[in-house]
């Protein structure tokens, strides 16, 4: 019997895009081992509705194709089964598929499903938000805002962004519990990672491991506004944690709290929030389909 694949896309991205995946899984994918269906969301986070529809009818894997929000979508949907999940990259950073190699064009993304590899990794939560590569409530969580808001996507904007808002964010006093240790920092940016990167190879986290049972927790402190473009390039590099401004712990458990915290980003995805954030790692949750 064939394994049956679902498809899921966001008819947003445009008509072409649409033909130019249909037709990549018509002529790429093993038919011989997969039958397929492609579905279209139709409001958001649509997708979420999709993938525990696909599970619950016996779906072997789902494929999200777009970036970490789509990606992000379907892993929440896929909670508590054991449907796979499998991506093919469509987004503007796609982070976590870069942090998984998973190649970012649609015929060498099918190849990869082809192979038919699984791993399982881990998923991580802040309160019930499902989160795979990376969530944070300071300074990313006001560029998720801004840049989900853009007309316009790519590293550019994102890049524009980032300069723009920079110079006249200003630092709160986090209060931080990392596995029961208390902590109070004035910090530029709280991240806590299970994947390597925001997207874009900027690598927030370049130690992390999504298979390790471990959250990575990337404190950037208060730093001379100037030395920014520095940040950036140690990000890049994959040296970021080597920065005196920058600190790291590997956690099982963290707690954010600030009386003026409405905002955080999970995955890319901005959204409103409590004062006080837990975050959480249940490792090997999820499988996937890996290069």
């Amino acid at each position: 019997m064939k394994k049956h694949l679902v498809f899921i896309i966001n008819p947003k991205s445009g008509v072409d895009r649409q033909k130019e995946i249909k037709d990549a899984v018509d002529a790429g994918l093993d038919q011989n081992t997969y039958s397929y269906e492609i579905i279209f969301t139709e409001y958001a986070k649509h997708g979420i509705v999709l993938a525990e529809k696909a599970a619950k009818d016996g779906a072997y894997a789902v494929v999200a194709v777009g970036g970490d929000g789509s990606v992000n979508d379907i892993v929440t949907g896929l909670q508590g089964t054991d449907t796979a999940l499998a991506i093919i990259p469509k987004g503007s950073g796609n982070g976590m598929a870069r942090t998984m190699k998973i190649p970012l064009t649609v015929p060498e993304a099918i190849a990869v499903i082809n192979k038919g590899k699984e791993e399982r990794i881990d998923i991580a939560y802040a309160n019930s938000q499902v989160f795979i590569s990376n969530a944070g409530v300071a300074f990313d969580a006001l560029i998720s805002k801004k840049f989900a808001k853009s007309v316009r996507r790519g590293l550019a904007i994102y890049s524009w962004l980032v300069t723009r808002h920079m110079w006249t964010y200003k630092e709160w006093d986090w209060d931080i519990t990392i596995d029961g240790k208390q902590i109070t920092e004035k910090a530029f940016m709280v991240n806590v990672a299970n994947g390597k990167q925001f997207g874009y190879n900027f690598k927030i986290a370049p130690m992390a491991s999504y298979t390790d049972g471990w959250l990575d927790v990337i404190i950037i402190r208060k730093f001379p506004k100037i030395l920014g473009g520095m940040l950036v390039v140690r990000a890049m590099a994959g040296t970021i944690a080597g920065s005196p401004f920058v600190k790291h712990y590997k956690a099982k458990e963290v707690i954010v709290t600030h009386p003026g915290l409405r905002l955080m980003q999970t995955d890319g995805d901005a959204h409103v929030c409590s004062n006080k954030i837990h975050f959480r790692i249940q490792q090997g949750a999820q499988k996937v389909l890996v290069p």
